[in-house]
C-alpha cells in the first residue's frame, strides 16, 4: 500500500472535534501511554487504545473521507479515541503512528467497505449529457448506506466477540446498559434489524430456565447475520435478499407490484397486532388452498394508531400479491381486488410431524425466521401441569406458547379441530380454530 498522505496540523484534527469536551478528551489521549499496534497506510490510520475494559478500543480513520470507526460506545463522531489518534499521527514520523505499517484484518475490513462505496459511487456518475435522475440518487443513498451497516457489522462482530471471551455466565449482572448501547449504534449504522435482535438478545439475560444456552443460539444468529452481510456477495441470490431483508432493507411495493403476481384465492386466516413506542405492527396471514400457499402481509401505523389495511379473518380474497426476493418468500404485498367471498370447507392441513418437518427446512433456509405458518388437521388441545400441548391422532404433540388456551378448548369441546398457528422455537402460537367452514381467532 503506498505511503499515507501528507500529515494534517493538530489545529486541522481538532476542527473536526463535534464539541469542546471532544476536543478536550481528544487531547489527553494524544500520548503514547494508552495506545499501541498503531499504524498507517494509504489513506488508514489505525490503532488500539486501552479504557476502563479488558479490551482495548479498535479506531480506525480514513483521511479520504475524512470518516471514522471506532469500538467505543459513544455516538459522537469522530470520539475522542479518533482525535487523540489522529493527534498522534499529526505529530510526524518520529512519534508512535509510523507509515507503510501493515493494516490489521479488523481495520483493513472497514477501509475495503469504505474503497468499495467509493468505487461505486464513481461507476454511478453519469455520461456527459445525462441528466442525474431519481434512480441514481436512490442507487447513491443506498450504497452510502451499505457501507455504513458494513461498517456497524464489523463492530457488532468485535462487540460479539468480546461478550463471548468474557463468557456469558455474568450476561444477568451487566444490566441493559452495554445492550442499549450496542443497539444505538446499530441504529447509527442504519441497521434496524441488526438493532432489534440485540434488544432481543438483551431479554434473554436471566430470564430463567437455561437461558445461557437460549443466549448463545441467538448471540450465534445474530453472528451468523453480521457475517451474512458483510459476505453477502458469495451468497446465492434469495439467500442474500433474505439477509438485506433480516438488516432492515425494505424494498419499494410499487417496485414489488410491477411483477410477478400472483392470483389466487386467498383465505384471511388471522390478523393481529403487536405495538411498541414506535410503531404499530398488523400481522394479516393469508392462505391459497389451490397452491398450498401462504404469505404475510404486513401493515404498519404510527405508536397509539391502528394500521390503516384490515381484512375480515375467514374471508376469502381473489387478489394479486408480490412476494417479497427471499430464500423463503413469505412476506408479501397485497395488489388488484377482484372480489370477496366466504370458505365452503375447512382447508386441509398436515399432522403434527409433517407440519414440524416443513417448519425444519425453512429454517435450513432462513435461519432467522420468527415465525412459521402450519396449518394442523385433527389436534386436540391438551392442558398440562406446565404448559398446553396439542396431539395429534398418531399421539405426535407440541408446546403452545402462553398459559391460558381456553378458548382454543371451548372451540375444541375436546373434538379434534384444524389449527392454524405461528411455529417457533419454543412452540406454536395458536392463532385460529376450526370447527365448520369459516375460523375462529383465537386471541392472543
Amino acid at each position: 500500500m503506498e505511503d499515507t498522505e501528507a500529515r494534517w496540523t493538530a489545529d486541522q484534527v481538532l476542527a473536526l472535534a463535534p464539541d469542546a469536551a471532544s476536543r478536550t478528551a481528544g487531547a489527553r489521549l494524544a500520548a503514547p501511554a494508552p495506545w499501541s499496534g498503531t499504524g498507517a497506510a494509504g489513506t488508514a490510520v489505525w490503532g488500539l487504545c486501552a479504557g476502563s475494559g479488558s479490551r482495548p478500543y479498535q479506531t480506525v480513520v480514513d483521511l479520504s473521507g475524512p470518516a471514522f470507526a471506532c469500538s467505543c460506545p459513544s455516538r459522537k463522531f469522530p470520539c475522542k479515541h479518533a482525535l487523540g489518534l489522529l493527534l498522534l499521527w499529526a505529530a510526524g514520523d518520529g512519534g508512535p503512528v509510523a507509515a507503510g505499517a501493515a493494516e490489521p484484518e479488523w481495520a483493513e475490513q472497514w477501509t475495503a467497505a469504505r474503497h468499495r462505496k467509493a468505487e461505486a459511487a464513481a461507476a454511478a456518475v453519469p455520461g456527459p449529457g445525462a441528466a442525474p435522475g431519481g434512480q441514481e440518487a436512490a442507487k447513491k443513498r443506498a450504497e452510502r448506506r451499505a457501507v455504513r451497516v458494513e461498517g456497524g457489522a464489523v463492530e457488532l462482530e468485535q462487540r460479539l466477540t468480546d461478550l463471548l471471551r468474557s463468557g456469558l455466565a455474568g450476561s444477568d449482572r451487566a444490566g441493559y446498559q452495554q445492550w442499549d448501547e450496542i443497539a444505538a449504534r446499530m441504529v447509527d449504522a442504519q441497521a434496524p434489524g441488526l438493532a432489534a435482535r440485540v434488544r432481543e438478545l438483551s431479554t434473554v439475560a436471566g430470564s430463567g430456565g437455561d437461558w445461557p444456552s437460549r443466549m448463545l443460539e441467538e448471540t450465534g444468529l445474530l453472528h451468523l447475520l453480521a457475517r451474512g452481510f458483510l459476505g453477502r456477495q458469495r451468497l446465492p441470490a434469495p439467500l442474500a435478499e433474505t439477509v438485506r431483508t433480516r438488516i432492515g432493507f425494505t424494498v419499494d411495493s410499487a417496485e414489488l407490484l410491477a411483477g410477478p403476481l400472483v392470483r389466487g384465492q386467498w383465505l384471511v386466516l388471522a390478523q393481529y397486532d403487536t405495538a411498541d413506542e414506535r410503531l404499530t405492527t398488523r400481522r394479516i396471514w393469508l392462505y391459497d388452498g389451490a397452491s398450498g400457499r401462504f404469505a404475510l402481509v404486513l401493515s404498519f401505523g404510527a405508536a397509539g394508531r391502528a394500521p390503516e389495511l384490515a381484512l375480515r379473518v375467514g374471508t376469502v380474497l381473489d387478489a394479486e400479491l408480490a412476494f417479497h426476493p427471499a430464500a423463503v418468500p413469505l412476506r408479501a404485498v397485497l395488489g388488484t381486488r377482484y372480489g370477496m367471498g366466504l370458505p365452503e370447507e375447512v382447508p386441509p392441513g398436515t399432522a403434527v410431524g409433517p407440519a414440524l418437518d416443513s417448519y425444519g427446512t425453512a429454517l435450513a433456509d432462513d435461519p432467522w425466521l420468527d415465525a412459521w405458518p402450519v396449518l394442523l388437521t385433527d389436534v386436540v388441545p391438551l392442558p398440562g401441569q406446565d404448559r398446553w400441548h396439542v396431539a395429534d391422532s398418531a399421539d405426535a404433540a407440541v408446546p403452545l406458547l402462553g398459559a391460558d388456551h381456553w378458548r382454543l378448548a371451548a372451540i375444541s369441546g375436546g373434538r379434534p379441530v384444524t389449527l392454524f398457528a405461528e411455529a417457533g422455537p419454543t412452540g406454536l402460537r395458536p392463532l385460529a380454530g376450526w370447527t365448520r367452514a369459516s375460523p375462529i381467532p383465537i386471541a392472543l
